[in-house]
């Protein structure tokens, strides 16, 4: 039900996004000051709603990631578990499948005010999983389709572009940025 509510909401911001795109004040600019104002509040509304896209699709992901934890890909997810870790494996895939639903719920449908905050747990957490990720490439455990170490390296690759699209998905600074270059502009 929940990844039904993200794909919905996900659906309805691409089409806010899709039509900015087709708005017809996006022609380009002219060289006053209302027309610069009204480009710069487009790129702030288009980047808002890119941004936003992206934090829902992370957390639809972290949802169903979450929910393949606990049912059908628990086995595979027992492969990245690291010896080192004090908990039974099959405990922690399902601790760990509880934080990914709380954290995709989280991002999908967290206020404003807390985004900036929910994006730094999301990414802490990509980090915190990482050396499973390590765990399964040193250990050569074949899960998802990862059954060489070239495939179990590139995955590595992708954690930090996780971390990224968390903590870039939920902050405001560019916002902010914008709204302080227009201040400055007007002047």
């Amino acid at each position: 039900m929940i990844l039904l509510f993200c794909i919905r909401k996900l659906y309805l911001y691409w089409q806010q996004f899709i039509k900015s795109i087709g708005n017809k004040n996006t022609r380009a600019p002219k060289w006053n000051s209302i027309c610069m104002y009204g480009n710069i509040k487009q790129k702030v509304v288009k980047t808002e709603n890119i941004k936003t896209a992206a934090r829902i699709l992370l957390g639809a992901n972290l949802i169903f990631a979450g929910i393949s934890h606990l049912t059908f890909a628990r086995k595979a997810f027992k492969a990245q578990v690291p010896d080192w870790v004090p908990l039974k494996k099959d405990d922690t895939v399902v601790y760990s499948g509880i934080a990914e639903i709380a954290l995709g719920t989280a991002l999908v449908l967290t206020p404003d005010k807390h985004k900036a905050t929910v994006g730094k747990i999301a990414g802490a957490f990509f980090t915190a999983v990482f050396p499973g990720n390590i765990a399964q490439y040193t250990q050569h455990r074949s899960a998802f389709g990862l059954d060489t170490d070239e495939k179990r390296f590139v995955r590595l690759l992708f954690q930090p572009a996780l971390v990224y699209w968390a903590i870039k998905s939920t902050s405001n600074e560019d916002k902010r940025f914008s709204v302080k270059k227009l201040l400055r502009f007007r002047r």
